[in-house]
């Protein structure tokens, strides 16, 4: 069973979704972890886990979007996700990006710590997004002593990636890879045990085409093969272990 641990497939129409699934079916994809960036998403992303058995769901709550809301907002969003613990298995997308404004990054941590205690309190992995602000995330996820940690396609230099080694967390390697020589080196660098592979889909498609999808994942699974010079199915084997493992 192959496994894209983070996409964003409720971005597409219904009709497409169906399409979407079908292939995914047909390229042995059997989870399909969408995340959510806004309240919207949560809420589809939820509907969709009940027609397809393939889609799992992330409660998320994008960093930069988040700003926009009130603080009320932020908290009936994060009841929500607690009233509907049951039918989430993460919660992600959230994290810190500083593409933003710099007076701007207090407000982020101060979201995101809130999101972490809960995410801890439920016992759900965070899969973190971390643009421009890896330092931050990792200190961030440290001090509160987070343990369940999926870094979200990461680009943070070397020596970030050897911090969350040792933390114990995981990495995500988007299709991408297979001309992205940063996640080729990551792969390089992190155990086997501490990897996921991700579409990011409609994103990162692996010939820089459009409108990536889970179908594609198998790029990811076969550049860790190749690089960790294992069969293919040992790493297949070997993630779906460690989805085991955290989830």
């Amino acid at each position: 069973m192959l496994i894209d641990i983070h996409n964003h497939i409720d971005f597409y129409k219904d009709e497409e979704i169906k399409a979407i699934v079908e292939r995914a079916r047909k390229n042995k994809v059997g989870i399909i972890l969408i995340n959510g960036v806004k309240p919207k998403n949560n809420r589809r992303i939820l509907e969709l886990t009940k027609k397809y058995k393939e889609v799992k769901a992330s409660w998320g709550l994008y960093p930069i979007d988040a700003l926009s809301m009130q603080d009320k907002d932020i908290d009936n969003e994060i009841s929500f996700l607690k009233i509907n613990k049951d039918n989430i298995i993460a919660v992600g997308e959230v994290g810190l990006d500083y593409k933003e404004d710099e007076k701007e990054h207090e407000k982020q941590k101060e979201i995101l710590r809130k999101i972490i205690k809960t995410a801890i309190e439920l016992d759900k992995p965070l899969i973190i997004h971390s643009r421009k602000a890896e330092k931050d995330t990792i200190e961030l996820l440290k001090k509160m002593k987070a343990k369940k940690v999926i870094m979200h396609c990461f680009n943070g230099n070397l020596k970030l990636v050897e911090k969350i080694i040792e933390n114990k967390w995981y990495l995500t390697i988007p299709t991408n890879v297979v001309f992205a020589e940063h996640f080729q080196k990551v792969i390089s660098q992190c155990p086997i045990e501490q990897l996921f592979c991700e579409t990011d889909s409609p994103y990162l498609h692996p010939r820089k085409e459009r409108n990536n999808e889970p179908a594609n994942i198998i790029e990811s699974y076969k550049k860790i093969a190749e690089i960790k010079n294992l069969p293919v199915e040992e790493v297949e084997k070997k993630i779906e272990e460690n989805y085991k493992q955290l989830f």
